[in-house]
């Protein structure tokens, strides 16, 4: 601040004389006392709470500063905070948290839920939850540890390292970042925070089986039972079991494999929705010869069969096909712009990043594409052909995790 006026100082010697008046009739120094620490923090929490609201993370900070000092261990914590905020920043940037940090606290809330058994479907507050029992929680050296490996963790997802998860976690993980909804994130966290070993990694072989199996739960939940606070009930259980040391089965919540069929078969599977993104992400990692895509860059729902061709030739009966999965497949945001409103005869030379006057056009990282160019045409009858190969495939996958029932 001193030197900030020495700045000010020397670049505007003739207004200097303005900043001491104005910060004079502008400023009011209100001392308070405190007679002990806690008072003071009790203090601090109240006067953010009454004016600028703190992030729940700064309330949370001044009680784990508080718990240091007891230590004599302030300097150590202060150095863990910065390391771990500048992490969330890199991880969260566009969260709808007040604050990344926030974020990395409201994982760990869920890890914490279940090691308490808790199942019920009402969750509370963040910062309800940490401040019950005096900030249990946060007294404790352990905590800070746990939310430094779980930020390392999302990081590592985030960068799509190479070094800590092999080509199928990352294909896996790539799905689930389109999934309908954000609750796999905290069931994938309790996940970890339980499994990691002393390295921080996971095994490689039960991981996999763990994702696969909240894939096809999540994916297929949000079109049987739409809305995320449906979907608490049976993650939540799910969370307390494996914190309990027990598979993750969804055994209590098997789909009835006829009624699933029947809402598949009738949803309306809109680019608005979010499921309609996370099944043709997923369709389009059931190809194994798929190469993993990388989550910096920018996929669209792609309609084959293009709106703009059907309203001008028609040339499909029911316009309820026209949104039906079987017309949509992922594409590069780039190509896809060049592509939207073109006959498919000039989309497969998009697609396959053939020369059209006389420049070269990017070729499409979606495997899939490869075979759809092989197409003389594609109809309303290919529309359906493909719809029901997605669906079968789908309901391959259910029944590969047990997910199905027949009552």
């Amino acid at each position: 601040f001193k030197k900030k006026i020495d700045e000010f100082l020397q670049q505007f010697p003739s207004y200097f004389a303005y900043l001491p008046a104005r910060i004079l009739g502008n400023c009011i120094l209100l001392p308070i006392e405190a007679d002990s620490q806690d008072t003071a923090l009790r203090i601090f929490s109240t006067l953010n709470d009454r004016g600028l609201p703190l992030s729940d993370a700064d309330i949370f900070k001044a009680q784990f500063y508080k718990f240091y000092g007891k230590l004599n261990k302030k300097d150590e914590f202060i150095k863990a905070w910065k390391e771990l905020e500048k992490v969330c920043n890199d991880i969260f940037m566009h969260n709808t948290f007040s604050s990344p940090m926030d974020e990395i606290f409201s994982r760990y809330m869920y890890y914490l839920r279940a090691k308490e058994g808790n199942k019920s479907s009402t969750t509370e507050a963040l910062r309800k939850f940490y401040e019950r029992d005096k900030y249990k929680y946060l007294n404790s050296e352990s905590t800070i540890c746990d939310l430094k490996e779980l930020a390392d963790f999302w990081y590592s997802v985030k960068l799509q390292d190479k070094t800590r998860f092999s080509d199928q976690i990352l294909k896996k993980l790539y799905i689930l970042h389109y999934s309908p909804n954000g609750m796999w994130q905290n069931i994938t966290s309790a996940y970890f925070l339980h499994n990691k070993k002393e390295n921080g990694f996971l095994d490689d072989e039960k991981f996999q089986k763990f994702l696969e199996k909240i894939t096809a739960f999540i994916f297929t939940y949000a079109i049987t039972n739409p809305g995320v606070n449906a979907l608490r009930t049976p993650v939540y259980d799910e969370m307390v079991n494996i914190v309990n040391n027990k598979e993750v089965t969804f055994s209590k919540y098997k789909f009835n494999e006829v009624n699933t069929k029947t809402l598949f078969k009738t949803y309306v599977f809109t680019n608005q929705r979010n499921v309609t993104r996370s099944i043709i992400t997923w369709y389009a990692f059931n190809l194994k010869e798929q190469k993993l895509l990388q989550l910096t860059e920018n996929f669209h729902l792609e309609h084959i069969f293009s709106r703009k061709r059907y309203q001008m030739e028609n040339g499909i009966d029911n316009i309820n096909n026209l949104e039906s999965l079987g017309n949509k497949i992922l594409l590069e945001e780039s190509i896809n712009i060049k592509a939207s409103d073109y006959r498919f005869e000039d989309k497969k030379k998009i697609y396959s990043g053939e020369q059209r006057r006389g420049k070269n056009q990017d070729k499409s990282q979606i495997y899939e594409i490869s075979e759809l160019v092989l197409l003389n045409d594609f109809t309303e009858e290919s529309i359906i052909n493909r719809s029901a190969k997605i669906s079968e495939a789908f309901f391959d996958f259910l029944r590969d995790q047990e997910l199905l029932s027949d009552s």
